[in-house]
């Protein structure tokens, strides 16, 4: 038997204020109207809902007993439009973002910051992982958007937008000081235990290759899993690492760490933010990315 849901709405609202012309006033609509609603309603249920009074309205069995039902059915729908003007209003909510912990640690982390002083209600999930695997994610819609590096295959799909440049340096503790202040051929490195992150990595694919370009292969002693390791292997002089210069560069600063020179300048790389063109984004995670995208240069 389909029933119009407007009349299961009006029966609510008679129910609720005791009399036609109470309901009329909540739902902005005339008193016949509402009565005729109710009369639909009945006739097609086949029961009487209300018994009349002097002074509006009574339940009647039947009415009390359907109530019940549309009572909590009608609360819901309540509470979902309450919290779906929450979400717009950006005082509950999620955002499901993807990066790396190198996009992470020396960018995506201020911004989270400012964002979760702004907004406490919303709920910030960060899925850490290497490009090809945020990409991945981000197709299969398991994330809002991603944060990158440089190099990746997007596909048209996705959208990619540049927000800051990285650089790609070799470093060295005191092991490897009669390297320091010398301008070295790339193939030099063949010759020294390289510290590298692992093959799967955008940081890593991205050295071999420029590598390759210049006819340099390296065979790294060490492959780890993150930037951080390779700061602490290579300040203790177990090789000398390939890193981003973010994670290196207090080290740097402090004389525990110097940068290897070379003849051939290494180009630089670039975060992104990487979104998918045809999926909507909830308006939590459009305002943390307006909030990103207006610091672009």
């Amino acid at each position: 038997m389909a029933v119009n849901l407007e009349y299961y709405r009006v029966f609510y609202y008679v129910a609720k204020c005791g009399g036609l012309t109470g309901a009329a006033k909540e739902l902005a609509i005339s008193q016949p109207a509402v009565s005729q609603s109710v009369k639909q309603l009945e006739r097609l249920l086949g029961v009487s809902l209300f018994t009349r009074r002097a002074k509006g309205v009574e339940l009647t069995k039947e009415g009390e007993l359907l109530l019940a039902y549309v009572s909590k059915g009608y609360e819901q729908i309540r509470l979902g439009e309450q919290r779906l003007r929450q979400m717009q209003n950006m005082e509950l909510g999620e955002i499901r973002i993807g990066a790396s912990d190198m996009t992470l640690q020396f960018y995506l982390l201020p911004f989270l910051e400012r964002f979760h002083e702004k907004y406490p209600g919303i709920k910030v999930m960060v899925s850490n992982a290497p490009t090809p695997e945020t990409l991945s994610r981000l197709r299969d819609g398991q994330i809002d958007f991603g944060v990158v590096s440089t190099p990746f295959e997007a596909g048209e799909e996705l959208e990619e937008t540049a927000v800051r440049e990285i650089e790609d340096i070799f470093v060295a503790g005191r092991r490897f000081i009669q390297y320091k202040n010398r301008m070295l051929d790339l193939a030099e490195l063949e010759k020294l235990p390289i510290i590298s992150l692992e093959r799967e990595t955008s940081t890593r694919r991205y050295m071999d290759e420029f590598l390759a370009g210049h006819g340099v292969t390296l065979y790294p002693e060490f492959e780890l899993a993150t930037s951080d390791m390779i700061v602490q292997f290579s300040l203790r002089s177990l090789g000398v690492g390939s890193i981003v210069r973010d994670f290196a560069q207090d080290y740097i600063d402090s004389g525990r760490l110097f940068e290897l020179r070379f003849n051939q300048i290494i180009p630089k790389r670039r975060f992104c933010v990487v979104t998918e063109k045809k999926n909507p984004k909830p308006a939590a995670a459009r305002e943390l990315l307006s909030m990103i995208y207006q610091t672009i240069e």
